[in-house]
């Protein structure tokens, strides 16, 4: 450590720590600082320099003063008057000089830290020193420089009471105990330690003074940095695109590297210049990156801060702050063309803008200029277009804005802040949690809780910030921002905004994002698997829910759904001939199996993929790649995706389609039948439909037989069906049938001459009654047939269908077993239709 020791006089070290010495003596901040004000007054005369940790603090404390001291502060002409002055970064020159200016009362001058190194204050025999300050340090978990409150170190102490020795005797007072300060470190971290090494690291590499981490780690600094922060400076530098590691974990610059490297100014706004290059924005780029590196030109005195404020809105716009620097620029150029060197610096003093500052943005924009000529990037001034207005005007409203390039700009800018983006998280506001309120306090609250919401980011790795108060974008936060800087202090405030769209990001992250997927399902619509992307970039879901093909992700699933939902389920729309004749051959392969009643006589949807399965090439994932592979390989092999007999019906051999007739003659009547296996359903088993004009001639006598396929079955139900005592005598159930059925065959008319004939063929009953005799001399009474109708299954009995063709549509009338109960609710509608067919027969 390098000691300098200037000439001091003696100072007075004096501890007046604000929790007291006894419980209940705690005294707030401002409360302490006045009452060491009104002890170090008494002492005599001389100015007192008190240090806080920031802006807030000091404004705090002049209210508090003035309040404290009524008059004395406020009247310069009062014989104990005082004069309160701050003394920050921000102020103004103007304000700033003041502490140097002669006076003849005692000053009470409020100071950051900038006070304890950074300048001398003339006049100073007292110090009230609280013990903290703001620190800049870097925060390797949010990747973000903080400014927190911390306590200082007993170097920066005793510097502060340092400075009330340097005229005379002085007298310090620290707000905090002895102990305390016996405790602390004895010097600052150094600031290699808390800061981003990206910097840094970039040189060294460019130069070739290391080439991996671990060089970095063994480089003999004099204070090195631990292994974390050189990880995350190398990570920087690799989001940016400005070097590669390769297996042997070697760090190589890339050709963005090297231009980033050669720009002197930090890598994240050298990004930026590289980028506005390709975008043909280099010179509006290299302006803001510029303004990003250098204090604030715009001044905000604490005395003139609503009349500052109206000065820099001039040049704002509502959706970009970068833009409002673009702005203030061009104004600047054009008002330094037109005014002599004094009288712009005049225009500067009077709109509240620092010309030191101004001076050092136009001479960093011009170094930029230079430097990035060798590696190619030309960085050209060019004018700029004012702004017009909506109605095609041009006036005082617009006069300060200007016409930009303002995606490729902010794409531009973008490329460098690929880490500090943000998206909106509005959350509710339920008037439940301010219920400890009532009336107007209430509803202020929920008001203020809600604006507050709306400027509410979810940042990247789990940060969460809120644009800084002054920025236009705080009145109307969009979705999506990007934020030059990111500063800690009471919450983390975003500064420099600018609306993106998150396109952008996805664009420039490439590797970077990173990229989930949900809900694998098929879209018949587009004729393909689809899913739901969700993009990440350090964690902020730039991309929601965005529908893309799962064939691209997943091929292999993606062609899975493909058959089974294309091709096997049929949830695509298709004009291939193949597929049309497999839809006919499959409708009547499950006709068959509703006609005999018999699961897994067709083919199931396992058989059908495995079919398809192994005739598609691996590469069809969609209905698109399906019809230009088919338009090919059907010409050598048409029939290849052909449903054969053998594939759906492996058992059709042992089915007699003469069992399961389409027709049930009756008289001159042909009625056709259907076949329906949905156990449970009305309709379930054998319909025979009726026209509604024909139903007065149909009888009921014949149907009780049913279909030839189906006598087997009604045959074993009926034994089942009748009374123990007559069940009993036909046991088993299933080789009594049989043996009736075959009886049946040989003693009485063929199935379609009974159905003809109607009621002047045998009763399947009395048929059942005369086997049961013949083969098993049992005799079935008539009484035993009451109750056999009500314990057959529903499949086991004709269902009766009543349709109405109207327009060459069929429509169902009423349907029901029972086909003279239908006949008498139907008699008025069939004699209606009965009278329209006639009336419309020809003569």
């Amino acid at each position: 450590v390098i000691q300098v020791t200037g000439r001091t006089y003696p100072v007075e070290m004096r501890y007046r720590p604000l929790t007291g010495e006894t419980r209940g003596e705690e005294r707030d901040l401002m409360t302490g600082v006045t009452d060491a004000c009104d002890e170090l007054m008494r002492e005599g005369p001389g100015d007192i320099l008190v240090f806080f940790s920031g802006e807030r603090e000091i404004r705090d404390a002049v209210d508090a003063l003035e309040g404290h001291l009524g008059p004395r502060a406020r009247d310069p002409k009062h014989p104990q008057a005082v004069e309160i002055l701050p003394l920050y970064a921000r102020l103004s020159s103007a304000e700033q000089h003041r502490v140097f200016a002669q006076h003849s009362r005692r000053r009470i001058v409020l100071a950051t830290n900038v006070a304890e190194t950074s300048l001398t204050v003339p006049g100073i025999h007292y110090v009230v020193d609280p013990g903290t300050a703001r620190i800049s340090r870097y925060s390797k978990a949010t990747k973000v420089q903080r400014l927190p409150i911390e306590p200082i170190s007993s170097a920066s102490a005793n510097q502060r009471a340092g400075r009330a020795g340097r005229l005379a005797d002085g007298i310090a007072i620290r707000l905090y105990a002895e102990d305390d300060f016996e405790s602390r470190p004895d010097f600052t971290e150094p600031e290699i330690l808390r800061t981003s090494l990206a910097s840094v690291l970039l040189q060294m590499i460019s130069v070739g003074v290391v080439s991996t981490p671990d060089d970095v780690a063994s480089f003999p600094f004099v204070e090195p940095p631990d292994t974390r922060s050189i990880k995350d400076g190398i990570q920087l530098l690799s989001d940016l695109g400005a070097v590669t590691t390769n297996r042997g974990s070697k760090t190589r610059l890339t050709d963005v590297g090297r231009k980033l490297a050669r720009l002197p100014i930090d890598p994240r706004q050298a990004r930026m210049i590289v980028e506005g290059e390709r975008h043909g924005v280099a010179y509006e780029a290299a302006v803001i990156a510029a303004a990003l590196s250098i204090q604030d030109p715009r001044e905000r005195p604490s005395d003139k801060r609503a009349e500052a404020d109206l000065q820099h809105r001039r040049f704002s716009t509502p959706t970009s702050d970068l833009l409002g620097y673009l702005n203030l620029w061009a104004y600047l150029r054009d008002r330094q063309h037109e005014l002599s060197g004094s009288a712009f610096r005049r225009m500067c003093r009077s709109e509240f803008l620092n010309y030191l500052r101004v001076r050092e943005w136009q001479d960093l924009v011009q170094q930029l200029r230079q430097a990035a000529k060798p590696v190619g990037i030309h960085i050209k001034a060019r004018a700029a277009t004012p702004a017009t207005s909506d109605d095609g005007g041009s006036g005082n409203a617009v006069a300060f804005l200007h016409a930009w390039n303002e995606d490729a700009i902010h794409r531009s800018v973008l490329a460098g802040l690929l880490t500090q983006i943000g998206m909106q998280d509005e959350s509710k506001v339920t008037a439940s949690s301010y219920s400890h309120l009532r009336g107007e306090a209430k509803a202020i609250a929920m008001k203020r809780a809600r604006k507050r919401a709306t400027n509410e980011y979810l940042g990247t790795r789990g940060a969460r910030f809120a644009i800084q108060p002054h920025s236009p974008l705080s009145k109307k936060p969009p979705a999506f921002v990007m934020a030059a800087q990111l500063v800690e202090t009471n919450r983390l405030w975003a500064r420099d905004v600018a609306r993106i769209d998150p396109a952008w990001a996805e664009e420039l992250a490439g590797d970077l994002a990173k990229h989930t997927y949900s809900e694998p399902h098929w879209s018949t619509t587009q004729g393909a698997a689809m899913a739901h992307e969700k993009v990440l970039l350090y964690g902020v879901p730039i991309i929601a829910e965005r529908r893309v093909l799962w064939g691209k992700v997943n091929p292999a699933e993606a062609r899975e759904l493909f058959i089974r939902h294309a091709l096997v389920q049929g949830e695509w729309t298709t004009h291939h001939e193949f597929w049309k004749a497999n839809q006919s051959a499959l409708a009547d392969a499950a006709d068959v199996e509703a006609r005999t009643r018999t699961f897994g006589l067709v083919a199931g949807e396992e058989e059908l993929f495995d079919f398809y399965d192994e005739r598609l090439p691996n590469d069809i994932v969609s209905a698109s790649h399906f019809d230009r592979w088919w338009k090919g390989a059907r010409r050598e092999h048409p029939d290849l995706l052909t449903y054969t007999t053998e594939l759906l019906m492996p058992e059709a051999a042992e089915v007699d389609p003469s069992l399961f007739p389409d027709t049930w003659p009756q008289g001159e009547l042909t009625l056709p039948l259907t076949y329906q296996f949905e156990p449970g359903a009305d309709a379930d088993g054998v319909t025979v439909h009726i026209p509604l004009a024909v139903l007065p001639r149909v009888t009921p006598d014949g149907f009780d037989w049913l279909v030839p396929g189906m006598l087997p079955e009604l045959t074993t139900a009926t034994i089942r069906a009748l009374p123990k005592p007559i069940r009993r005598l036909l046991v088993p159930a299933p080789d009594a049938a049989r043996d009736i059925v075959a009886w049946m065959a040989n003693n009485t008319p063929a199935w379609e001459d009974v159905a003809r004939v109607g009621d002047m063929a045998e009763s399947y009953r009395d048929a059942f009654t005369r086997a049961t005799l013949a083969l098993r001399d049992v005799t079935i009474p008539t009484d035993a047939w009451d109750e056999v109708d009500d314990r057959l299954a529903s499949h086991l009995k004709m269902t009766f269908r009543i349709v109405e063709h109207k327009n060459g549509r069929e429509s169902v009338v009423d349907e029901s077993t029972h086909l003279l109960t239908l006949k008498r609710s139907l008699a008025p509608r069939t004699a209606d239709a009965v009278r329209r067919a006639v009336g419309a027969a020809p003569d």
